[in-house]
This record gives C-alpha cells, structure tokens and sequence, in this order.
C-alpha cells in the first residue's frame, strides 16, 4: 500500500512531467531531468495480473454511486498476495503464511480541490460493513450462491469475492464518498517503494518484537531497508496491537516517506523524485485513467506540499471484537462519528479539529475501560481518601478505599507500580493521574498481580476525567508535522 501512496505522491510533489523542475538550471541537467520523465512515460507495464484493475472502473456501474465532489479521492490497497514470489523472497520478506488474496490494507488519500492539502484514512480491514451487491462463486469467506447479494462481511473479504471493483463499489456505499482512483500493490512492490526512497525513518520508544512479522527493533530512531520497514508496518503483536496500531505505524512511515519525497535523502534531486516516480510505476498496478500524464497535471499544482499540509486519520470504532459466525472477530464502526469523518473528506474540509470525529470534550482519552482496572491507593489522611475517590468515580475498581495504611503522604511525587506484564493498562491509569511517575516492576513467574498500586506523594496527586475512546487514542485525527519521529507527537515523547 504504501508503495502506491509512495509512487502517487513522488509524483505529486516532484513534478514528474513538469520538463523543467522547479530550481532546476536549464540546458543539460533540465534535458536529463525531462529524459528521465519520458523513461518515466515508457517505463515496464505494471505488474502481471492488472487486467483487472487497469479496467476497474468499466465494472462500476454508474447508479447508486456517490456524487462527484471537490477534490480527488484515490483508494490505495495493500493486496495479501504470495503468488509469483519466490521462496527465498517470501523467506526474506518473512511472508510464508497462507495468503487470503484480500486487501491487508485500504486507504482512502484526499486530494484537496485547492491542491493545497492531502488527506488519507485509513479503514481497517476487519471492518464489518455490507458488501455492494455482488454474485459469489465460492471465493472467499461468506454466503456462497450464483445468485445476486448483498450479504455483510469484513472489508477486507470483498476483494476475494469481486475483486477491485467490488472493493470500489463497496467502499463508495460504505463511506460514502466517490472513488476517482484505484491503485493496488503486494509485498515486493513495498519493499521496492521502500529501498528506492533510500529507507524509511521510524522510531520506537521501547524494544519491538514480533514473531508473526520477523521484526527485531531496538528502541530509538532508524533508517529502515524495504525489508525491515515491511515487518514494522507489518506487526500487530507490538504497542499498540492489533490494526488501528498498525495502521498507525504505516501512516507514520507514510509521513516519514513523504518527508523524504519533499526535502533531504531523495526531494532535494528533482532528478532523484523523477526516478524513483519510474521506478516504482513497475511495481503498482493502476486504473487506465491514472496515467503518468494525470500525475503530472497534480504535481504542478501540489509543487511545495509540506507535511504541515498533510493529515492523517483512521474511521473510527464502536465495537474492537463484534463476533459474527462466518467471519470470527470483527470491528464495528463509530456510526456518528465515522459518519462526520466521511463527511468531512466528501466536502473537501480537513479531517482535523472536527470535534464530531474528535474524543469526548473535557476527558483525555484512553485505550482501556478503567473497569478493567483495579487499583489499591496506600497511606492515609485526605490525600488518599481523595484520590481513591476520585478514581472509583471515573470507574475504577478501586480496593480498600476507606481502610489505608498508618502511614501518611511521602515526599516527591506520586507513584504508580504494578507488575510490568501489564504496561499497557498502565497507560489508562497513568492518564487519569497524569502528574504521577509509573513504576513497573518485573515479576517472575507466570502470576502476574493485576493490582495497580497508588502511594500518594506531596506531588502529582490531582485525578483527571478520563474516557474510554480507543479510536481517538490510536487513531484520531492529525496533522502529518505532528506526530513523525520529530513531531511533537512522536513515540514516547511526553
């Protein structure tokens, strides 16, 4: 996926048919910067099996679509497909597993009508949504009939059951909002997209490991090959879990990949921006509208994008596990909010500082209930009393909070402990006690205390309002300076 995103937006912000780039000097080095564009116009046909996609467009019908809005939306997929890679490729890449011939990632980018901003969100491939209407023939997981459906399914299932043009259709009745643009790549066109921008920037606040992925990342910031920054977008068994983490850590290598496009390892040589646009043409499969020539026509208007003019944002989710027979553990949406969401991107507006899509006003936002939670608040006198109070009253389960030790407040700040296994409830608890220091502590053994305990310093003793919204913590809203590895927002920064 990020390939496509990679190969559309290197042309958008490199001008690949612009003749003379922008600062470039005329005479030889604008001559080699316009044969690389006609390298770019004759470059390899895309990859084998784009007949489908190349004509996705002929197989949508035009009633029941949504109405043309401002702007461009391009729907970008990341295909779970082994087919044609050799073993010592998928042994390389670490994909072995059995492949579902299924969208392992959707996105949806936004072109601004003013060319003055992208926006791209993500949708989650579990995603339980109702299928456009469609005949099965025994593909994919489901209801299975020659007859016309419309049955319900996770997102991701609607590529193996109707290929890009279900996948189209579906998305447009599930958002609402009309697809211009369709683009597909698999792992290989990743890794490629990757090693052609010279590596991908990312940054991890902690050690990452994840066995399903192959990723071995210790903590701090790195320039990753195609080969390690696909495991990190990869991995769902790492903080955050699951696909909103995931999609989170592909939206920042995004923004790290555009960062690159427009300044230092590759946007500072025109040439280099015209190059790597060729290059990764051979390793993305388009719809026959999207030419070379229509990337040209964008890139003059979208010359200077900086990432302050890029957002990024995730639908957001009611339900993490919705259970459904056929299909196992699903995601529901946040109808309201994922509604205003859509909206937004419909009527070409930012997806950010929309407080319908943004976490409850007043309350910080957390990724566990704070039922889930126990915790023991030790010491006595009002202090204590207070902040066990204060923390049953957000729904903590809090133990013995009338019955407290003799002894009164320390000195220094407030403290947090609990057994490390847990470090990710911490998070929740931390949040509601935001001037407190957490103090893990591994435990041997396979017991794991699930207790949190709380001893109450001369500092950090205020209990803040918090909410469980675990859309809003993993996958809200933002603004590409934002939350990069040099944005305020990055990995482990406070």
């Amino acid at each position: 996926m990020l390939a496509v995103s990679c190969a559309v937006c290197a042309a958008l912000t490199g001008g690949v048919l612009s003749g003379t780039e922008s600062g470039a000097v005329p005479g030889a080095a604008s001559r080699t910067v316009s044969e690389a564009a006609s390298a770019a116009l004759n470059s390899p046909a895309p990859p084998a099996g784009s007949d489908r996609v190349r004509d996705v467009f002929d197989h949508v019908p035009a009633a029941g679509r949504p109405a043309r809005g401002p702007g461009l939306n391009i729907l970008i997929a990341g295909i779970d497909r082994r087919e044609g890679l050799s073993k010592e490729t998928r042994d390389r890449l670490h994909v072995n597993g059995q492949q579902c011939d299924c969208t392992d990632v959707l996105m949806l980018l936004h072109v601004s009508a003013a060319r003055d901003r992208v926006s791209v969100v993500g949708i989650p491939r579990d995603s339980y949504v109702r299928f456009a209407s469609h005949r099965d023939h025994g593909k994919g997981v489901g209801k299975v009939t020659e007859r016309t459906s419309r049955h319900r399914g996770k997102i991701n299932g609607a590529y193996a059951h109707g290929g890009p043009a279900l996948t189209v259709r579906t998305v447009e009745q599930a958002t609402g909002v009309r697809v211009d643009h369709y683009a597909e790549t698999g792992f290989a066109g990743f890794e490629k997209a990757v090693n052609r921008l010279r590596g991908a920037k990312v940054c991890t606040s902690k050690d990452l490991a994840d066995a399903n992925s192959g990723l071995r990342l210790p903590k701090g910031t790195h320039i990753l090959n195609g080969d390690d920054t696909l495991r990190f977008v990869r991995a769902r068994h790492v903080e955050p879990p699951g696909d909103l983490g995931r999609m989170r850590r592909q939206q920042r290598v995004l923004g790290e990949l555009l960062g690159a496009l427009t300044s230092g390892r590759v946007g500072g040589s025109p040439l280099e921006v015209v190059r790597a646009a060729a290059e990764l043409r051979g390793a993305v499969r388009w719809d026959k509208g999207f030419t070379m020539g229509r990337l040209g026509q964008l890139a003059g208007e979208l010359r200077g994008l900086t990432a302050r003019q890029t957002e990024f944002a995730t639908v957001p989710v009611a339900d993490f596990d919705h259970r459904v027979p056929e299909w196992g553990s699903t995601l529901l949406w946040d109808g309201p909010r994922a509604r205003a969401l859509f909206a937004d991107l419909r009527e070409d507006r930012r997806v950010t500082g929309n407080p319908a899509t943004g976490p409850q006003p007043g309350a910080t936002p957390v990724s566990y209930r704070p039922e889930e939670i126990t915790v023991r608040v030790e010491g006595s006198g009002p202090s204590a009393l207070r902040i066990a109070q204060d923390l049953s009253d957000n729904g903590f389960k809090v133990l013995n909070q009338r019955r407290a030790a003799v002894s009164g407040p320390s000195g220094g700040r407030t403290e947090i402990t609990y057994d490390s296994h847990w470090e990710r409830k911490s998070g929740t608890l931390a949040a509601a006690m935001p001037g407190a220091v957490r103090r893990p502590a591994k435990v041997a053994g396979e017991k794991h205390s699930e207790v949190f305990t709380v001893r109450p310093g001369t500092e950090g003793t205020k209990v803040a309002d918090v909410v469980y919204d675990r859309s809003s913590v993993e996958g809200a809203p933002v603004r590409g300076d934002t939350f990069g590895c040099d944005g305020p927002g990055r990995p482990g920064k406070d």
